[in-house]
């Protein structure tokens, strides 16, 4: 019971000292741990092969990347005037595009909603069909409870009646 610290209880350890490296200890003037901390430490055969490996095909594909940028650029500079003057026939062309492409994008999602919705209800009726055949027995019987209960209730209020009317005949 003593080895194990009380939650209220504070456990002090002592501080390292500035001089000892954590990983090493010092046996006879020899550091052991050194290879472990080297192959951590030090680079490897494979991490020099990636770094060879992938520097050129970075490199190329900046390249890439920088040709790509320079011929969009001059492409766009030399279709600006022509852009310019068909703009009375392209802006409406690309509105009308974009508006087919709306339309479309809707009519799909509202197909979706629709599947689902149908899918739904199927499911839906498909469980209630299954229980159907309990539910109308258990309302069945509800309904020849609720008779007998009125029947019984009719009988008491009409003895109720004879017996008043009874009273009021011997008065």
């Amino acid at each position: 019971m003593a080895d194990r610290p009380q939650p209220h209880q504070i456990q002090v350890r002592p501080a390292q000292s500035r001089y000892e490296t954590p990983g090493y200890q010092v046996v006879g003037g020899d550091y052991k741990g050194m290879q472990s901390q080297q192959q951590k430490r030090g680079s490897s055969t494979g991490k020099i092969l990636a770094v060879v490996t992938l520097l050129p095909v970075g490199g190329t594909l900046l390249c890439l990347a920088g040709l790509t940028l320079m011929g969009t650029i001059i492409g766009l500079l030399v279709a600006a005037p022509v852009f310019l003057l068909f703009s009375p026939v392209l802006i409406p062309a690309a509105i009308v595009i974009g508006l087919a492409v709306t339309a479309f994008i809707t009519s799909g999602a509202c197909g979706l909603t629709g599947l689902s919705s149908l899918s739904w209800v199927t499911n839906y009726l498909r469980q209630a069909t299954g229980s159907v055949p309990e539910q109308l027995d258990q309302a069945k019987r509800r309904m020849a409870e609720m008779g007998e209960y009125l029947g019984q209730k009719t009988k008491e209020a009409g003895q109720d009646i004879q017996h008043k009317a009874q009273e009021t005949k011997s008065r």
